[in-house]
């Protein structure tokens, strides 16, 4: 028999010490809160940073430079999921990837607090190493909490999203107000530091959140028994020295060329432009995909029941992606019309551009609670999962059509239009997030074979890597295409991909077998 870290039968069965779920749930819900914290606490402003002007302590770059960067740093957060979940299933386990990947966050935000455009990038690269060894693991312990036949698995799920979004609703407000407030500035420099560090004061403030979901992790770990203690390995001792030998030669070989290619390009012995990683990264972003498919295809040992699962992950993959592109330009797109087009005042008080980033999360604290009912009270009418990604891509969509006429009204001498109209955009794509996100994450553990887990996961934040890619490199057109014109064009793409998601609920429900 295999040696294996899961423990989900003894921990599932008798385990409702947190509102009815696993102890261990409170432990992953506030470490993922605390990490989304940093996570989107950075992102709230990273945009904002790098387009303000440098006398205002930006980096001073316009929106077709800083748009791809955007979009390059977002999709390699995401995309660093599958080889940290190959690392967590070969060498680490879960539960020491997560910890190390906080570790590395931390490290990266502290970087970003620092000036300097070469503390900058490193900051940024750090973030990405980080969330690629914590993102998928995380997700995948909780998953294990549970029998694969518990019905608290989809609600655990939606308790730990809510996790998520408190982090992400909780960050942009306080980090947008220690980067952007002009009362935080006038306190700075009444104290006699420099108020154009204010953006700094935001990145730390990540680093802060990050340190205190660490700690938690730590405190809080006895809870979750032996679960991703160990990665999955071969019953023969031999075999498991040979895989280990496998991944940390991998390892070697694979940071050396990144330091290597690094250090090229710092000494300028490689003359590569942050345009041209970006488009380099897009064909990565491309050609990965179809190449880990079919080699899971050409793997042997696939039940044929497995195989026709992993065809159906490819599928939902594909939309899944879609949906990212278009919902994950609240970091940029939305970024851009909040600050540069929106009347940022609430009842005469001014507030922070990036506060609009809070709103989503806050939709989804009083959204989720609804859509939960009314998935238990639709029963047997309830949709299949196919059927809910069709619904996510058709609200996000539709965000895109109702800011086509909220540009339309906003002009280029400065005319700036009503909060309401990015507040109603964020009301759709919140919708469609909760038809969509949560339930996919939760298919895509109850679809995934066990010895795969980390690694299914790492290819359904893949999809979210490849949206956010695409996400920024449409914001970098923000100040070259009429807006009109831009928003119109991703809701006809979304409305396409809406028509083939309908198209394929039925064959997609077919291959998934029993997976509702």
């Amino acid at each position: 028999m295999a040696h294996t870290s899961d423990a989900t039968g003894s921990l599932a069965a008798t385990d409702r010490s947190f509102f009815g779920h696993p102890r261990g749930l409170a432990t992953l819900f506030f470490t993922e809160m605390w990490e989304r914290f940093s996570y989107y606490g950075m992102r709230a402003i990273l945009l904002l940073f790098m387009t303000t002007t440098a006398a205002s302590g930006g980096l001073g770059w316009d929106a077709a430079k800083a748009g791809p960067i955007y979009g390059l740093y977002t999709a390699m957060a995401y995309l660093a999921c599958l080889p940290g979940g190959w690392l967590a299933d070969r060498l680490l386990g879960q539960r020491r990837a997560v910890f190390w990947g906080g570790l590395i966050i931390m490290a990266g935000h502290i970087c970003l607090a620092l000036p300097g455009i070469t503390t900058f990038f490193l900051g940024l690269v750090l973030v990405v190493i980080g969330t690629g060894l914590l993102k998928p693991n995380i997700s995948a312990m909780v998953g294990r909490l549970y029998t694969t036949e518990d019905s608290r698995r989809d609600a655990g799920f939606s308790i730990f999203y809510m996790g998520i979004n408190l982090g992400a609703f909780t960050a942009p407000l306080a980090c947008g107000f220690l980067a952007q407030s002009e009362g935080f500035r006038a306190f700075l420099a009444n104290n006699g530091w420099n108020p154009t560090g204010s953006w700094h004061w935001g990145f730390g403030a990540a680093a802060v959140g990050m340190a205190l979901g660490l700690i938690q992790y730590a405190l809080g770990g006895r809870h979750l028994g032996t679960s991703g203690l160990l990665p999955e390995r071969p019953a023969d001792e031999a075999a498991w020295q040979v895989q280990r030998k496998g991944v940390l030669k991998t390892l070697w070989i694979g940071g050396g060329a990144f330091l290597l290619f690094a250090a090229s390009i710092v000494s300028g012995l490689l003359p590569v432009t942050a345009e041209g990683l970006s488009k380099a990264a897009g064909w990565v972003l491309v050609i990965l995909p179809i190449v880990y498919f079919i080699y899971m295809f050409s793997r042997p040992g696939w039940e044929p029941a497995e195989k026709r699962r992993l065809i159906a992950v490819f599928i939902l993959f594909l939309f899944a992606s879609m949906f990212w592109s278009a919902f994950e330009q609240a970091g940029s797109t939305f970024t851009l019309f909040a600050e540069r087009l929106t009347r940022n005042t609430f009842l005469g008080f001014n507030f922070p551009s990036s506060w609009f980033q809070s709103v989503n999360s806050l939709f989804i604290w009083l959204l989720a609670p609804v859509f939960a009912w009314l998935w238990i009270r639709l029963g047997k009418r309830e949709p299949s999962s196919p059927a809910k990604f069709a619904w996510g891509l058709l609200f996000v969509g539709l965000g895109y059509l109702v800011l086509v006429f909220g540009a339309r009204l906003s002009g280029p001498e400065g005319l700036r239009v009503s909060p309401t109209w990015l507040i109603s955009v964020y009301l759709l794509h919140s919708i469609g997030e909760l038809c969509l996100s949560p339930v996919g994450l939760s298919t895509m553990t109850k679809l995934a074979p066990a010895r795969v887990a980390s690694q299914m996961l790492g290819v359904w934040f893949l999809g979210s890597s490849v949206g956010n890619y695409i996400g920024g490199r449409v914001s970098g057109l923000f100040e070259t295409l009429p807006l009109p014109q831009l928003f119109g064009a991703v809701f006809g793409v979304c409305l396409l991909f809406t028509l083939a998601a309908v198209i394929a609920i039925r064959p997609l429900r077919r291959l998934m077998g029993g997976v509702h």
